[in-house]
């Protein structure tokens, strides 16, 4: 097992402790409780809240995920902390009294990894991709910094560890325990982003690269020509069950709609005037309210400062 040195994560931390003094432990209490959803056969999703993230949700603003196997359990990403871990693991536990043996990494986010530590503890055999490791390695010490506003002293016992297997390249062809899996880059929201397809099950686990019911979120690291060209590579796939990094388990016809047609609006739309040198505010002001779109939970949050880094993106990278 391979942890991270705390030094610089401690620092982080103490430079934002000052905001927590006196929160009580009420304000702690966990209001959502992840439950697993079967998708089909023996794979099984944990559908998080599609807000951001918070004490009350324990930092599982996200989807999670899990397979049966013959000998345990397949676990895909393992929370934002080692509280929010062990809330993952009661949720498989209700499901199966099988320990969870293998712990997979979809991203580099903190939702997605700073629970290994729990996981590992419990003897499970962490997994990424190089590149996701690597991202999680550059980023720990201000993810756990980042956090702490929002899960206080959820975060306690919480240890950063990176994966003990970790597979070169940007795809992998896996069998753990009979299952097999294809994992691929897709380097989309978030750097070191991947998906997981099963062919056997005909499922994926698109991890951040897919959000339904709400709006998908461009932060500063995030790649649209990349999702869109992951995107493309989820559609060859042909998945009839489509585990979104957010919202519903849902299939390709959704997805599409909610995530592809998005990818292509900020690109054909917003990133197309960048290129013309058109205004920047008329842009954004002639595009504000896409009718494709609006219904979506956090669009009127996330809509605008989308398309303002897009357009920045290309209009400084035509």
């Amino acid at each position: 097992m391979v942890a991270l040195s705390l030094s610089k994560i401690l620092q982080a931390l103490a430079l934002s402790l000052v905001t927590f003094i006196g929160v009580g432990a009420s304000q702690a209490e966990v209001v959502y409780l992840p439950r697993a959803v079967q998708v089909t056969g023996p794979v099984y999703a944990i559908v998080g809240p599609l807000g951001q993230r918070s004490q009350a949700n324990a930092g599982l603003n996200a989807n999670y995920g899990f397979v049966l196997t013959a000998n345990g359990v397949i676990l895909i990403d393992s929370g934002a902390s080692a509280f929010s871990a062990a809330l993952l693991a009661q949720a498989v536990k209700m499901v199966t009294p099988k320990p969870i043996r293998w712990v997979l990494n979809t991203g580099s986010q903190d939702h997605r990894w700073l629970g290994n530590g729990y996981f590992a503890g419990q003897g499970a055999e962490i997994h990424a991709l190089a590149g996701t490791v690597k991202t999680q390695q550059g980023f720990a010490a201000q993810q756990m910094a980042n956090l702490l506003p929002f899960l206080a002293e959820q975060l306690q016992g919480t240890e950063p560890r990176l994966a003990s297997k970790v597979h070169d390249g940007p795809e992998k062809k896996l069998d753990i325990d009979g299952l097999r899996l294809e994992w691929i880059t897709t380097n989309a929201h978030y750097p070191g982003d991947t998906m997981i397809h099963l062919p056997e099950h005909a499922v994926t686990f698109t991890g951040d690269l897919v959000y339904v019911d709400r709006l998908l979120g461009v932060l500063p690291q995030s790649s649209v020509r990349l999702a869109q060209v992951a995107f493309g590579r989820l559609q060859a796939l042909k998945p009839v069950h489509v585990v979104p990094g957010h919202g519903r388990v849902t299939d390709m016809t959704k997805a599409t709609r909610e995530t592809g047609d998005y990818y292509a609006f900020l690109i054909e739309q917003v990133g197309v005037a960048a290129r013309n040198m058109e205004s920047i505010s008329e842009t954004l002001n002639k595009l504000a309210m896409p009718t494709q779109f609006r219904h979506l939970q956090n669009f009127d949050e996330l809509h605008r400062l989308n398309m303002n880094r897009v357009f920045v993106d290309f209009e400084a990278n035509p």
